[in-house]
């Protein structure tokens, strides 16, 4: 099992290029960086995390960018997305970021995906909460064709466009894993059917080993294999003794969260979590 960490990256924290470079030293796996483009003052939608939203939500730099300053300062530390909310993003354009990311770190990106939860954030982009994964799942699809056609074309309900060149394609064939973000039958429905992966929250009823036998019926069912399909953990418990069951469950990678702090409170608790890893 591998261990990376997941991370809000923000203006006021430390430098993605430091963090990145201090997890490969301290023998992380990977970095996965957190998205909200902007946070609507209305605050509508509540936080699902309950009480008030923290400061980081409204403060994170753009993944994409802040991702290839980590790619620039490290070889073999992997970079993810946790989440990248697709429904809120142009098809074409977030397929050549993810393309020109994954070559540019010579075939170091993982695509982590979800629908979102701020209704009138997704609504600003033009998309609607009712709708979101189907759009999702369509600009996904769209994503694999652009990323894996040398004419690609796409005909659906929500993207629509005729042959086009895209390019660069992707170092990874045939494209970076996608890792759908979620806990429900649903989620685990559509990793069957257009991902590489499942992305799920360690929430307090959460088993490894129920998450592994849930991924394996779901996947089976829709033929796929289920050795084809990984699980990445977010916010999996930072303590040994858990972390070891998920080992034992077949957990292919977990992700320690690393917390909002200033820099120097952050490389102390790299220093703290580094045995984990």
């Amino acid at each position: 099992m591998r261990t990376g960490v997941f991370y809000f990256p923000t203006e006021y924290g430390i430098e993605t290029g430091e963090l990145a470079r201090a997890l490969e030293e301290r023998g992380f796996d990977s970095l996965f960086l957190c998205e909200h483009t902007h946070i609507p003052v209305s605050r509508r939608s509540p936080f699902p995390g309950g009480g008030e939203l923290p400061k980081r939500y409204k403060h994170t730099h753009d993944p994409f960018v802040a991702l290839s300053f980590a790619a620039a300062a490290t070889k073999t530390l992997l970079l993810g997305t946790g989440v990248c909310l697709v429904p809120q993003r142009d098809p074409i354009i977030t397929a050549k970021s993810v393309a020109s990311l994954d070559r540019l770190s010579g075939g170091r990106f993982l695509f982590g995906v979800g629908g979102g939860w701020n209704v009138e954030e997704m609504e600003n982009h033009g998309a609607r909460y009712p709708t979101r994964f189907r759009l999702m799942e369509e600009r996904i699809r769209a994503m694999q064709a652009l990323w894996t056609e040398e004419e690609a074309s796409f005909h659906g309900e929500f993207v629509d466009f005729d042959p086009v060149w895209c390019y660069p394609k992707p170092v990874q064939r045939p494209h970076p894993p996608v890792l759908l973000g979620g806990e429900t039958d649903y989620t685990l429905k559509r990793v069957a059917a257009f991902c590489q992966g499942w992305f799920p929250r360690a929430g307090g009823d959460f088993d490894p080993k129920v998450a592994r036998e849930r991924l394996r019926r779901v996947a089976e069912g829709a033929g796929r294999d289920p050795a084809s399909l990984s699980i990445t953990v977010f916010r999996a418990p930072p303590e040994a003794g858990k972390l070891a069951a998920y080992g034992e469950a077949g957990i292919e990678r977990v992700l320690l969260e690393v917390p909002d702090l200033d820099r120097d409170g952050i490389l102390r608790r790299l220093d703290e979590l580094a045995p984990l890893v």
